[in-house]
């Protein structure tokens, strides 16, 4: 790692923990054979919490040099973020399992950007 990126991984590194805190207060909402999985609206409310600490680290990472996977990451976040509040505000009845998992991936899915971002720095 070029010593002019360090700073700039250990933010992204800050700010991945709080993206995946929040990814686990969603998949958390699963049940499993052990557990009953936590309820929608408590979910939603950590998933939010964890991202609006995760935008706040945002600025900790920004480097020219991933400037691309930056705004995709920040993107991500906002987008999720806005679905996560469309499904908090409109309470679709999500009609079982397979309604949740959806639900789950729906509200996820814009935060695959921070893989991108974690590959790019690899590459450097």
């Amino acid at each position: 790692m070029p010593p002019e990126l360090e700073a700039s991984l250990d933010g992204l590194r800050l700010t991945v923990a709080e993206v995946e805190a929040a990814k686990d207060a969603m998949t958390s909402t699963v049940p499993t054979t052990r557990l009953p999985g936590t309820p929608l609206p408590d979910a939603l409310l950590q998933l939010e919490e964890h991202l609006m600490r995760a935008k706040e680290l945002m600025p900790a990472w920004r480097n020219p040099e991933v400037a691309s996977e930056w705004d995709a990451c920040g993107e991500g976040i906002d987008e999720s973020l806005r679905r996560a509040r469309r499904l908090r505000e409109q309470a679709p009845e999500l009609g079982g399992f397979e309604g949740l998992i959806w639900a789950v991936d729906q509200v996820l899915a814009p935060l695959e950007a921070f893989e991108a971002a974690a590959e790019r720095f690899r590459s450097l």
